[in-house]
């Protein structure tokens, strides 16, 4: 079985700066690739970034470019988000996200997070 634990959410002023890890444990045979989404209240869960374990491509929302960075820890199986110039929009709880293949199965298949919030005021 496979785990993500993600950890620093809070509650920060517009224009601070957060960092969120998330850590893969268990029986982890590979990873394609690792990113973070969100979803605010009322709204539908969104991608805000990903990073492709081999070669470490990344894509971004448009709504954070220039001011996120996502970036991991390849032997830590751990991924982080760097958020700079934060802004009331993107208060959301954010979730982690691994495209994981375990020892056990076939096929990669995606792990989720419990979520952890992220509160930005004005």
């Amino acid at each position: 079985q496979v785990r993500l634990v993600e950890s620093g959410g809070g509650l920060v002023q517009a224009g601070g700066s957060l960092r969120l890890s998330c850590a893969a444990s268990g029986r982890i045979f590979s990873i394609n690739a690792m990113g973070w989404y969100r979803q605010a209240p009322g709204k539908q869960r969104e991608l805000v970034a990903k990073i492709i374990t081999s070669g470490g491509s990344t894509n971004y929302a448009d709504s954070v470019k220039g001011r996120f960075t996502i970036s991991r820890d390849n032997a830590e199986n751990t991924v982080y988000l760097q958020m700079n110039s934060l802004k009331p929009e993107d208060t959301a709880v954010y979730y982690c996200n691994g495209n994981i293949k375990e020892f056990s199965l076939y096929r990669f298949r995606d792990y989720w997070g419990q979520g952890t919030q992220v509160t930005v005021s004005s």
